[in-house]
């Protein structure tokens, strides 16, 4: 029976095919592209970090918010602290585009994240040649040669690289393919259901000498200590942001400032 996953994969390979360049060219433009910056560390500083997202809508939620100047937002999120800036690229179900995270890297100097269904290697040079830094890898949609294959590429061509988990045999693949930054999320995209004992079941199994991000369903203070409390270094916020009447003092809320 099919899920929600695989009709927004579905989704984002067609929107693939339809603005597809020359291999050639693309790997042109992967050298031409603005150096990487170091997202693994600066969510290596010390304390927690945020990364705070640039979302317009959800599959979940439907229109958040109505987003006009991306690139100002996430100047925004920069002057109030947060430590990488994630931009939804997925069109259909999330109201993001390329020409977002190209707005976005260019107003920020702290790394940005390219999120989306990346399913093809294609995607994994693409996100380098429009100048993402951090580069996400849903294990769910990945056979385990992919999530190896498109993980070791990523590195090649400068990223970091945030694995992404929703259950126990996902964070097993994720620890084999080497992954150093490793995010659970609570929302279950096969079903968009929160499941409210991710955070507290699978962060504490990550490897201590990795990067752990809490990613959904995130909108308290008292949330965010309680992942801190399960080994969390980061965490990744969209919604709450987007519909806050001020970000940055929502950012500063959320950390405790």
């Amino acid at each position: 029976m099919s899920t929600v996953l695989d009709s927004i994969v579905a989704g984002v390979l067609e929107d693939l095919d339809a603005r597809k360049i020359p291999l050639e060219q693309l790997r042109s433009e992967v050298v031409a592209a603005p150096a990487a910056r170091d997202a693994h560390a600066a969510l290596a500083k010390s304390g927690m970090q945020i990364i705070a997202e640039v979302k317009r809508s959800s599959p979940s939620k439907g229109a958040l918010a109505t987003i006009s100047d991306p690139a100002a937002l996430a100047a925004e999120y920069e002057r109030a602290g947060a430590a990488v800036i994630s931009v939804l690229t997925e069109g259909r179900r999330f109201g993001g585009s390329t020409s977002d995270l190209l707005a976005v890297r260019s107003s920020v100097l702290i790394p940005v994240l390219r999120k989306d269904f990346i399913v093809t290697e294609y995607q994994v040079l693409e996100s380098r040649a429009l100048g993402a830094d951090l580069m996400l890898l849903i294990v769910a949609a990945l056979s385990d040669s992919q999530l190896k294959d498109f993980h070791q590429l990523a590195q090649e061509v400068g990223m970091s690289i945030l694995v992404e988990v929703h259950d126990e045999e996902e964070l097993e693949r994720a620890v084999a393919v080497g992954a150093q930054i490793i995010g659970v999320n609570a929302r279950n995209l096969k079903t968009l259901e929160i499941n409210e004992g991710a955070f507290t079941r699978l962060l504490p199994m990550i490897p201590g000498d990795r990067i752990k991000v809490a990613e959904s369903g995130i909108a308290s203070r008292e949330q965010v200590a309680a992942a801190e409390s399960y080994g969390a270094k980061a965490i990744l916020v969209g919604e709450t942001l987007v519909r806050a009447g001020d970000p940055a003092m929502a950012i500063n809320t959320l950390l405790g400032r």
